[in-house]
């Protein structure tokens, strides 16, 4: 049985990887939102995306590794990750990466009411995104595994916190701990909302903790 690794095997002949990644990872949100995160296997996953399970195996080594590449697909590419075009970046990240001078030599981290929108932009974001059907669920029951699974904790860290924690660093010239704060604060709350009622938090609320985490994090 396959298990929890940092790499993935190269891609065998077959379908384009692209349409391959895109019909497995619809399935997989679509079946974790119809039957929760448990109930939804690698079998059931593949079923619900046309494909053997031996195809899902051969590009992740794990249901974790698998939700893991598809919350990044939820959440887009990053400038300078290979990410292609600029408008396939999610408009609150480019607009961040724009501000601090991601291409440039130089890069200037945002102060005043540039830096406040950037932090409520991008958390009207992440709210908007945990809030779509399966993503969620995905995200929290990730997490959960990942707390006594070492190396699916590392293939989380290095793949899906690392690259948001380095642009915002950059972009809000804080240190690494007080971005792996708002990180925490911000995701943990959103999530823990998801678990706790079983829907997104509630615009109202949302506003208040736009607010308390801009507060925090004023210049």
């Amino acid at each position: 049985m396959p298990t929890n690794g940092a790499t993935t095997p190269a891609r065998p002949p077959g379908r384009p990887r692209s349409g391959i990644h895109a019909e497995v990872f619809a399935a997989t949100l679509r079946t974790v939102h119809e039957l929760g995160y448990a109930r939804a296997t690698v079998d059931r996953i593949a079923a619900a995306a046309g494909v053997a399970k031996t195809t899902v195996y051969r590009r992740w080594p794990s249901k974790g590794a698998l939700i893991t590449d598809c919350l990044l697909d939820v959440f887009g590419p990053l400038p300078g990750r290979g990410s292609g075009r600029d408008e396939d970046v999610p408009a609150p990240i480019r607009w961040i990466t724009a501000w601090s001078g991601e291409r440039g030599t130089d890069p200037s981290p945002l102060r005043g009411t540039g830096r406040d929108e950037a932090i409520s932009s991008t958390i009207r974001w992440v709210a908007a995104k945990i809030g779509e059907p399966g993503v969620g669920d995905a995200f929290a029951g990730v997490f959960s595994d990942a707390v006594s699974d070492p190396a699916l904790r590392e293939i989380l860290r290095a793949r899906l916190q690392d690259p948001f924690r380095d642009m915002f660093q950059r972009a809000l010239g804080e240190s690494e701990a007080r971005v792996l704060l708002l990180i925490d604060v911000v995701v943990g709350t959103l999530l823990h909302r998801m678990g706790m009622i079983g829907e997104p938090m509630a615009d109202s609320d949302l506003d208040a903790l736009v607010e308390m985490v801009v507060a925090h994090f004023a210049d």
